[in-house]
């Protein structure tokens, strides 16, 4: 208790805290397009920017709805090379179905096969016995 009582008794600080006023930057910009007039502008620039587009490694590349899209190459976008590869995968897959039915259709077939030799032999020996 009596610490408490000599924490409050300690003198407080007697200034408050306020630190020196920063000017503002001088900050040159460091591209030079400002300079230019209107007109010049809209010359180097154009009215419609567009999206934005690159080039690397001889393709070009263009940036729509949150995807870089290839517009070189027949123009395939990267979304239709997603859904052909998709579609790809799905045909892989029926294929295989399709082959293991053709295997289990052709061991059916020699089955039944078998069994028309053994069923052909056994009325053979019934007729030759008779």
């Amino acid at each position: 208790m009596e610490d408490l009582k000599m924490s409050l008794k300690l003198p407080r600080f007697g200034k408050s805290f306020s630190p020196k006023k920063i000017p503002p930057r001088k900050s040159p910009s460091l591209s030079s397009l400002h300079t230019l007039d209107r007109s010049t502008r809209e010359i180097e620039l154009g009215l419609e920017y567009g999206p934005p587009s690159m080039c690397i490694g001889g393709h070009t590349l263009k940036f729509e709805d949150g995807h870089w899209l290839t517009e070189s190459g027949g123009n395939v976008s990267v979304r239709e090379v997603e859904r052909l590869k998709k579609k790809n995968l799905q045909l892989e897959e029926e294929n295989n179905i399709l082959k293991l039915k053709i295997e289990i259709l052709i061991d059916m077939l020699t089955e039944s096969t078998v069994e028309y030799h053994l069923m052909e032999k056994e009325v053979e020996e019934i007729k030759s016995q008779h």
